[in-house]
C-alpha cells in the first residue's frame, strides 16, 4: 500500500513507534494519510478482513478512560485480523501496585507485537518504546500529545477540502490542556496550513508562538476567514483550580453558534475529537448541522488508525527479519 503514487517517489515510513507527529516527518505523515486513503474503501466491503495482521497480537493499555480511541483501535486491529486484548486497569494487578514498566513487560512477554497505550502521564509511551521490543503507539500521554487524532483530523481535512497546504484552521478552546491541539498544530503546521489557535488566555500556553502559530483571544478575529474550526472541550478533569469564572461566561465568549459562523468561510468545515459539551463549547445545531464533519473524523478514525497498524507491523516484521538475517 506504500506503493508510488503516479508521478511521485514512494512515501516511506521509517517509525517503529508512533510517539508523536513532532518526531514525523512531512513525508512520514503524508504516508500514513495516503494508506489510511487505500484502506478507506474495505471499511464499505461486504467481507472487511483483511490478513495483513495474521497472527499478530495487538494490546489496548489504557490508563485512561476512553470510548472513541479504544473502540476505533480494536475495530481497526480486527479489521487487519489481528488478535485484540483489551487491558483493564481496575482488574489488574496495577491496583496492587505494580508500576507501569512491570506491567508493560509482563504483557510483551505474553506475546504482544503492538501495544496501543493511553496514559495520564506525558512521556509514558516514550518509556515504554525505550524499554520494550512491542511497536508502541501512543493513543494520548497527559497533555503532550494524541498523534492519530492529528492524523484522523489531517485525513478528514483533506478529504474535504482535497488540500491542506494554505488552509485556514482555527483551534477552538482549552489549548493548554490538550494534547489534540499539540498533535493537530506539529502536523497542520508540518504540512503547510496556518494554523491559529484561539481561547481565554488561561487556557492559552504561553509561547505557543513558537510552534508557528497565530494566538488570539477573541473569538470572531480568531475564526474569520477560516477553512476549519476544530473546536475542544474544556479539560475540566485536568485543572487544578479554576481557569475561567464559569461555565455560562466561557459559552459566551467562546461557545460557537450559528450567528457566529458568518465569520468563517462559507464552506467552513466544524470538526471536534469528541466527547462533546453541547451548549457549552459548540451548539447542537453547529454540532449537528451541514458544515459539521465530526461523525466523519470518527469512521475516519478507523482508517487512519488501520494504516498506522499496518506500517508499525510491516517496519516490525522488517526488523525481526533482519535481526534473524545478522
Amino acid at each position: 500500500m506504500t506503493e508510488a503514487r503516479k508521478d511521485e517517489k514512494p512515501l516511506e515510513f521509517r517509525q517503529e513507534h508512533l510517539l508523536g507527529l513532532e518526531y514525523l516527518s512531512r513525508e512520514e505523515i503524508e504516508c500514513v494519510l495516503h494508506n489510511a486513503a487505500a484502506l478507506k474503501p474495505t471499511l464499505d466491503q461486504k467481507i472487511k478482513k483483511m490478513p495483513t495482521l495474521l497472527g499478530k497480537t495487538v494490546v489496548n493499555l489504557f490508563f485512561e478512560n476512553s470510548t472513541r480511541t479504544r473502540t476505533s483501535f480494536e475495530i481497526a486491529a480486527k479489521r487487519l485480523s489481528a488478535d485484540v486484548i483489551n487491558f483493564t486497569v481496575g482488574t489488574s494487578s496495577v491496583a496492587k501496585g505494580e508500576s507501569l514498566l512491570d506491567t508493560a513487560r509482563t504483557i510483551e512477554a505474553l506475546g504482544s507485537d503492538i501495544i496501543i497505550m493511553r496514559h495520564s502521564c506525558p512521556g509514558a509511551c516514550h518509556l515504554l518504546a525505550s524499554h520494550l521490543r512491542s511497536a508502541i503507539i501512543n493513543a494520548g500521554d497527559g497533555c503532550h500529545e494524541h498523534p492519530t487524532q492529528g492524523l484522523l483530523d489531517m485525513f478528514t481535512m483533506r478529504e474535504r477540502k482535497g488540500r491542506i497546504e494554505g488552509l485556514t484552521v482555527t483551534i477552538l478552546g482549552d489549548i493548554l490542556h490538550s494534547r489534540v491541539a499539540r498533535s493537530n498544530i506539529w502536523g497542520l503546521t508540518k504540512l503547510g496550513a496556518n494554523v491559529r489557535v484561539c481561547g481565554p488566555r488561561t487556557l492559552i500556553p504561553r509561547g505557543i508562538e513558537e510552534l508557528g502559530v497565530e494566538v488570539f483571544y477573541d473569538l470572531e478575529q480568531g475564526i474569520r476567514d477560516a477553512d476549519v474550526i476544530n473546536i475542544l472541550r474544556i479539560q475540566r478533569e485536568r485543572m487544578d483550580s479554576n481557569m475561567f469564572p464559569s461555565i455560562r461566561e466561557y459559552r459566551l465568549l467562546y461557545g460557537l453558534t450559528h450567528d457566529r459562523l458568518r465569520f468563517a468561510k462559507p464552506d467552513v468545515l466544524i470538526m471536534h475529537p469528541g466527547p462533546i459539551n453541547r451548549g457549552i463549547e459548540i451548539s447542537q445545531g453547529v454540532a449537528d448541522g451541514e458544515h459539521s464533519v465530526i461523525n466523519q473524523q470518527v469512521t475516519n478514525g478507523v482508517a487512519v488508525r488501520m494504516a498506522v497498524l499496518y506500517l508499525l507491523g510491516q517496519a516490525r516484521a522488517q526488523k525481526i527479519e533482519m535481526e534473524k538475517a545478522e
